[in-house]
């Protein structure tokens, strides 16, 4: 999860502030190295995993069902007459949209406790470096530890992360969030999940179910 559970504060380059921004006090940080160390996410991190690999276990059950569906059929398929054939194949499509249907729930569910687990974590992270960037009097914060930024080089001395760091291990673990109370995501800029990918962390779904005649 940690590739998937990174920061998106800015796309900008320390380098091409304008002018009127470059006399003003800024710093970075490294959101994965803050997210890695902060009190509860190896544990949200285990508990995603192992429950992955639950709807991982679903989907393959479901996947080989259709596909014995479709060899049976193929077997059978010489000696089937026309109507029986009809039926069958109907049989077989109406099996493959129970199919992609069920991955797809299966996908928002774990989208949503991505959600529970990860969300109260960001939270928090956000809030210190809001807090970090008040207290010392800082214009922006980039992030230098986010994939889709541009920051490629900054000095060092800038770097708070480790500032944040203790702030963050110093508040302790986040208190679990109930499962019946996830809600979408409508924090602004911030450390954050990445948005939603095609598939959950740990959750794949086959591009074409199984089986298809």
């Amino acid at each position: 999860m940690i590739r998937s559970v990174c920061a998106a504060l800015a796309a900008l380059s320390l380098a091409t502030l304008p002018t009127a921004l470059s006399a003003q006090k800024v710093a970075y940080i490294n959101s994965q190295k803050i997210i890695a160390r902060t009190p509860g996410f190896a544990d949200a991190d285990a508990q995603l995993k192992k429950e992955n690999e639950g709807y991982q276990a679903q989907i393959k059950a479901w996947g080989d069902s259709l596909n014995a569906m479709m060899a049976a059929y193929q077997k059978a398929e010489p000696t089937m007459t026309p109507a029986a054939k009809q039926a069958k194949q109907q049989e077989i499509r109406d099996k493959q949209q129970s199919y992609q249907q069920k991955v797809q729930e299966l996908e928002q569910k774990a989208r949503s406790r991505e959600q529970e687990l990860v969300r109260p974590l960001m939270d928090r992270i956000n809030k210190i470096i809001e807090d970090v960037r008040v207290q010392e009097g800082y214009a922006m914060v980039f992030d230098a530890g986010n994939q889709a930024g541009v920051v490629v080089a900054a000095d060092t001395s800038l770097d708070i992360t480790e500032k944040v760091i203790a702030k963050v291990a110093a508040m302790g673990p986040v208190a679990a969030t109930p499962s019946s109370s996830a809600q979408p995501d409508k924090s602004g800029p911030g450390v954050k999940p990445a948005a939603a990918s095609t598939s959950p962390t740990g959750v794949t779904r086959p591009k074409t179910p199984p089986g298809t005649p």
